[in-house]
């Protein structure tokens, strides 16, 4: 979804200043509302340029030698995209400095930007104002979406009846009852839904008196509750990666309920991070590897939206990658991303996943885990720091790892996006990207991470409410 580093480059290295270039260059383009491009706005894959990024190079600081310095590359990077503004790069009939203001890719044919015609004149239908925001269509919709029932006859016919403001009214009123539903909060609910991809359960492994695997490993269902629990009521979402607290699920009806410890839970109190470190994220993410690389990128994956292997989220640390374990990283055609990959790698070095010959350390933290543990890797590991950096800013271990994300741009863009992509059906297009940032900043800022609030102010976006 996001990105921190354009990768187009003189040469076959990433740039880091690149995604901060463009964006100071065309600061309203939707790329770089609360975020930047990622390497595939130029690039197949580094260093494999896209039409786009091959139609720059020629400008890029011509006759100059390669590879060019970051700061030769920053300097060059305005002036070339400024000379390819007039062009069709790939030739898709819209040229590239339209696809940019409009949010689409000038390196690739299959992205245009699209006039939907919404509002053509004589336009008509006998149900739903197809022109604009229609209040029976979100209506219907909102029930649908977060009780699971449609309405009935009756209450359709009730609800037409409102005046404007009342109909907004009920539907805020329905929106909160109905986010008590077993059909939103429930087990295999919509917000367990939203879950999914973060957790990624896997049923074999599933521990726990509830639905046991064939191997128990942990039990995750406690990282679903904890999940739906910072995302209902008036609770803060940030929680999910912050809370040092864990959640009991009771049933018949759901209930959540913070807790200080579960018997399924076993890490201490001073190195919980919410989610980030359940028995399940670090015994399923972490395995038996020295270097925690998996849980690192998951966490950034699944809670700040933002995916390495897609080139997403790169903040290239100056000297990295050092490649602690031997792993091959400062290869080219691995350093572009474990320059950003394995800083954010090493608050984890302590979090024990699976070790067989000490199996009551799995899932703990474990003071100079690397060196106890796993010295026989490479002669440098055990020199591998716990400080790390996310969003090139230094952080001390994943406690303030934790912090820094959940308090970022990227954490209040992910959740909402989860939340569009559920009620929309989604991602949010260009001609929508105006709507989902007032959306995500009232988020962060207004609604101070609260997501029952942010959802009143989602159903009442054009984007879902007109059919």
């Amino acid at each position: 979804m996001l990105a921190a580093t354009l990768c187009l480059a003189g040469g076959a290295s990433a740039k880091p200043p690149a995604g901060g270039v463009f964006c100071s260059t065309y600061p309203s383009a939707p790329a770089c509302t609360g975020q930047q491009p990622s390497c595939n706005y130029c690039h197949i894959a580094p260093p494999q340029r896209n039409v786009f990024g091959a139609g720059l190079e020629p400008h890029l600081a011509p006759g100059a030698a390669r590879p060019l310095s970051d700061t030769d590359f920053a300097y060059a990077l305005p002036a070339a995209l400024k000379a390819v503004e007039a062009e069709d790069a790939d030739g898709d009939g819209v040229s590239n400095l339209e696809e940019i203001q409009r949010g689409t890719f000038p390196g690739d044919a299959t992205s245009v930007p699209v006039d939907t015609g919404r509002c053509q004149a004589g336009d008509t239908n006998p149900q739903y104002d197809v022109c604009r925001y229609d209040t029976r269509f979100a209506y219907k919709r909102l029930l649908l979406d977060v009780c699971g029932v449609p309405p009935t006859y009756e209450q359709l016919k009730e609800f037409s009846a409102l005046s404007r403001d009342d109909q907004f009214a009920r539907m805020d009123a329905e929106l909160d009852r109905c986010a008590q539903s077993e059909f939103w909060r429930g087990k295999n609910g919509q917000l367990w839904k939203l879950a999914h991809p973060k957790i990624r359960p896997l049923g074999t492994f599933k521990a726990g008196p509830e639905d046991t695997g064939s191997n128990p490993l942990a039990d995750y269902y406690d990282d679903y509750a904890l999940y739906t629990y910072t995302q209902i009521d008036d609770h803060d979402a940030r929680e999910v990666m912050t809370a040092k607290y864990y959640v009991r699920r009771d049933t018949n009806p759901t209930r959540y309920t913070p807790v200080p410890s579960l018997p399924t839970q076993v890490m201490d109190e001073p190195h919980r991070a919410g989610n980030l470190t359940s028995k399940w994220s670090i015994l399923y993410f972490v395995m038996f590897s020295a270097m925690p690389r998996n849980a690192a990128s998951q966490a950034y994956r699944a809670y700040l939206g933002l995916d390495i292997a897609k080139q997403e989220g790169l903040f290239s640390v100056p000297g990295e990658p050092r490649d602690y374990d031997h792993a091959g990283v400062t290869s080219p055609a691995c350093a572009a991303c474990h320059a950003t990959l394995d800083p954010l790698t090493y608050p984890f070095r302590n979090y024990q996943g699976i070790y067989i010959y000490d199996y009551p350390t799995s899932g703990h933290y474990v003071p100079n885990r690397l060196e106890k543990y796993f010295s026989n890797v490479s002669p440098i590991i055990t020199q591998t720091p716990e400080t790390g950096y996310l969003f090139g800013q230094k952080v001390n271990g994943v406690i303030e790892w934790a912090e820094v994300g959940a308090n970022s741009d990227a954490f209040a863009i992910a959740a909402v996006t989860d939340y569009w992509k559920l009620l929309v059906g989604h991602p949010p297009t260009p001609e929508e990207n105006a709507e989902f940032v007032a959306t995500w900043k009232r988020f962060k800022g207004t609604h101070q991470y609260r997501v029952q609030r942010m959802l009143h102010d989602l159903i009442r976006t054009e984007a879902y409410g007109a059919p």
